[in-house]
């Protein structure tokens, strides 16, 4: 979220983001862009209105005045809720349907009453039952499983927890939709994911378009230009004596057009305009022949007028001969047919949107709610079939664009790690969308009943797709355990042997933490993903102090006690270590101060640790605002706790791993600092630039201190070379200067001021600005 959320108020924030989309309406070429772009409009408007009427509260749990906090909301950009809730949405066309087939004494106020009272009914609970027994099902949105664990309760005999349910779900049932997606496709199973759909896979490539630049070129080079050619042997067929040519001064010389127009040339002339006038109606004229001073247009319009043409048009139709015979060569010349047959090559490469068409179609032999069990689909050569039902650039035998072939990929079901390998799954953040498919299945790996079973981990995966708020005062996300059908499940799960699934979720956690680390070395941990391995460490009876990465611009100055023993068991995994040196971690000693009774907003907090944070953030100047004041002391809080990454390798034994992977993860780290950081940014986003930089070179620096001491200078040489001349050499001086056993000074310098240690945030300018 940007600093102009404190900077400017949420309010002054909203409308500038309300104004960037409705600008962004405005500018959309294509259908598709301006529909998203009102969309996102509409929900600026509605937080903006939301506000000013006091229906929305900004910071809080529970933002809507007359919603509570386990409704899932419809939240814009930086957490910010629009008053909606995302289950208080139209009857789909299904639904539509039952609604006008259901029996005239299903009571309600509203369809979508009537339609969850029937659910509620014997008939209505039969066919629920019947569908989530088959799997035929889909869990969008937390709330679609609400009226399922009751027939569930009901189905097993547990009547007063289901009437408990019932009653906590009444006040918005006219309102909210409590039912599953029936019917739809089965899910992936065992160890395989999907990001997307086929059918959201298959939209992707739909919008998939082809340039209008290249429109025009191919309709330019197809239509127009044979029309043009046609156009200039005909004035040519009226020269008397040499065609009229430029020399070498420029000049024109040669014989006159117009002066033979028999009977023949006049039914060419004919039959040309005939054939113009079909062109332009099923073709925009437009392109270099359209442009009013083009040889084109003044060959078109003396032809209409060729009865009346006087000396200074037909010097101009001449003018326009010489210049193109000269260029290109006479009408039917082997010059000129050479010319043509490079510009149809220039553009008769594939179209992309052909090409997509074919791949759509491939995924629509699928489920559209279901994925692709197999790369096939996606891989296979264009087929004859194919060929024969697409545009005219899709030949036989010819590969789908890899492109193309990546949006594809998005539906495959595949594990996690071979997603990373084709690309799909690109980062931290992508990787923590796909994971509670796999979470899910560990959670609830002690269900016997299989029904019961997909239901949680169908819940569950919708729970961890709701949209964090914009939340104050060091206050949580809602949990799990906030959704009433969520605890109502307790009955259905058996007594819980914790052997296995506790085994297999620290297992997965170790796999993941290493596939994280190993892929995306350049990036701390996101917080989605905390969330997501705060989860099965707890699943793996682990309690870990995973810390989340916190906001600048709502920053209150507290960080809870969980951040010091993050600090403590950083302090004391590196000690001696490349990582403690560069950026002076404090003996493991300084953390064993508790303040068990500091406690804000009902949190237990750890204020020595905030005084520390605020006492190294020093180093980072004093000037500046608020936000960037916030941003150098939230810096210091990860410094200190590596953002997970010390936690999560000693609670996890996984010394061993990170060293195998250290040496080529930091290497991608470096390479990727170096890669990306360019002084060509200017304001915000050159600040954004230098921040995401400092955060790889963290992470670069601890993977290093994994690695042995040649292995170390090894790299620093490597980077040495491909910096020294640029604005990164005085960080790469610093770590030299720390590798040969230095230390900084208090304000992050070498003694000899040439090297630095590398921040991102800074309280004024930033050095590698300057």
């Amino acid at each position: 979220m940007s600093d102009q959320v404190f900077r400017d108020g949420p309010a002054q924030y909203a409308i500038g983001q309300l104004e960037r989309a409705l600008e962004a309406a405005m500018r959309a070429d294509d259908s598709a862009a301006r529909e998203r772009a009102r969309q996102k409009a509409r929900r600026w408007r509605d937080v903006l209105g939301g506000m000013a009427s006091g229906a929305v509260t900004i910071g809080s749990r529970t933002p809507v005045a007359d919603l509570l906090a386990w409704v899932t909301l419809e939240v814009a950009h930086g957490g910010f809720a629009t008053g909606r809730a995302r289950s208080e949405a139209p009857l789909s066309a299904a639904e539509a349907d039952l609604v006008t087939r259901l029996p005239a004494e299903v009571p309600g106020a509203t369809d979508r009453e009537r339609l969850n009272l029937w659910y509620l009914g014997d008939a209505g609970r039969a066919e629920l039952l019947s569908s989530i027994a088959n799997g035929r099902y889909r869990i969008e949105l937390p709330e679609d499983a609400a009226l399922a664990v009751v027939a569930l309760l009901l189905h097993h005999g547990f009547p007063e927890q289901a009437l408990d349910l019932i009653t906590a779900l009444r006040p918005f049932l006219a309102r909210l939709r409590f039912t599953p997606v029936i019917p739809a496709a089965a899910r992936p199973a065992g160890p395989t994911v999907r990001v997307v759909s086929a059918a959201a896979a298959a939209a992707t490539l739909r919008a998939v378009t082809t340039p209008e630049q290249l429109t025009v070129m191919r309709t330019t080079v197809d239509v127009w230009t044979p029309l043009y050619d046609r156009l200039v042997r005909l004035w040519c067929d009226s020269v008397d004596g040499d065609l009229p040519r430029l020399d070498d001064s420029g000049a024109v010389c040669g014989g006159w057009p117009g002066r033979i127009r028999g009977a023949a040339w006049e039914d060419d002339r004919i039959y040309w305009l005939i054939d113009f006038g079909a062109a332009r109606r099923d073709h925009k004229f437009r392109g270099r022949h359209a442009h009013r001073k083009s040889n084109f247009t003044r060959l078109h319009e003396a032809l209409l007028d060729c009865a009346d043409l006087g000396p200074r048009q037909l010097g101009r139709v001449r003018r326009a001969l010489a210049d193109t015979i000269t260029r290109h060569g006479e009408p039917g010349s082997a010059a000129r047919e050479s010319a043509r047959l490079a510009q149809t090559e220039a553009v008769s490469g594939p179209l992309f949107a052909d090409y997509a068409a074919v791949l759509a179609a491939r995924l629509d032999r699928v489920p559209g709610d279901g994925g692709l069990p197999s790369p096939d689909p996606i891989t296979a050569l264009v087929s004859a079939a194919e060929a024969a039902t697409s545009g005219p650039s899709v030949t036989p035998g010819t590969a789908i664009p890899q492109h193309l072939r990546d949006k594809a990929f998005r539906a495959l079901e595949a594990p996690v790690d071979e997603l990373i390998r084709r690309g799909v799954i690109r980062s931290g953040e992508a990787l923590a969308d796909v994971l509670p498919q796999l979470t899910a299945r560990l959670l609830f790996a002690d269900i016997t009943d299989p029904v019961v079973a997909e239901l949680a981990e169908q819940l569950y995966t919708a729970y961890r797709g709701r949209r964090s708020l914009l939340l104050t005062g060091l206050r949580g996300q809602v949990s799990p355990k906030e959704l009433p059908w969520f605890t109502a499940l307790n009955p259905l799960r058996p007594h819980r042997n914790d052997a296995g699934p506790q085994a297999a979720a620290r297992a997965l956690l170790r796999e993941l933490t290493v596939l994280a680390i190993e892929s995306f070395p350049h990036t701390p941990l996101p917080n989605p993903l905390i969330s997501e391995f705060h989860t099965l460490a707890e699943r793996a009876g682990l309690e870990l102090p995973l810390v989340e990465e916190l906001a600048a611009d709502i920053f209150t100055g507290a960080f809870t006690e969980k951040w010091r023993a993050a600090a403590h068991t950083a302090s004391r995994t590196l000690n001696g270590t490349l990582y403690q040196a560069y950026y002076d971690l404090p003996a493991p000693s300084a953390w064993n101060i508790q303040n068990h009774n500091a406690v804000r907003w009902n949190r237990v907090i750890a204020p020595e640790f905030a005084t520390r944070c605020e006492q190294r953030a020093a180093e980072a100047g004093t000037g500046g605002g608020h936000v960037a004041r916030n941003g150098t002391v939230l810096e210091q809080s990860q410094i200190l706790t590596t953002h997970n990454l010390a936690v999560l390798v000693d609670a996890l034994d996984l010394d061993d791993r990170l060293r195998a992977i250290a040496p080529a993860a930091a290497r991608r780290a470096f390479d990727r600092i170096l890669r990306r950081l360019r002084p060509s940014a200017h304001g915000h986003a050159a600040l954004i630039q230098v921040k995401n930089a400092a955060y790889a070179w963290r992470q670069a620096v601890f993977l290093l201190s994994y690695c042995d001491e040649p292995t170390q200078r090894a790299e620093l040489r490597r980077i040495s070379e491909q910096a020294n001349a640029s604005r990164l050499a005085p960080a790469v001086t610093g770590l030299a200067h720390i590798l040969a056993g230095g230390r900084f000074t208090p304000d992050g310098r070498t003694p000899d001021g040439l090297g630095r240690r590398f921040l991102g945030w800074s309280a004024g300018p930033h050095w590698y600005l300057d």
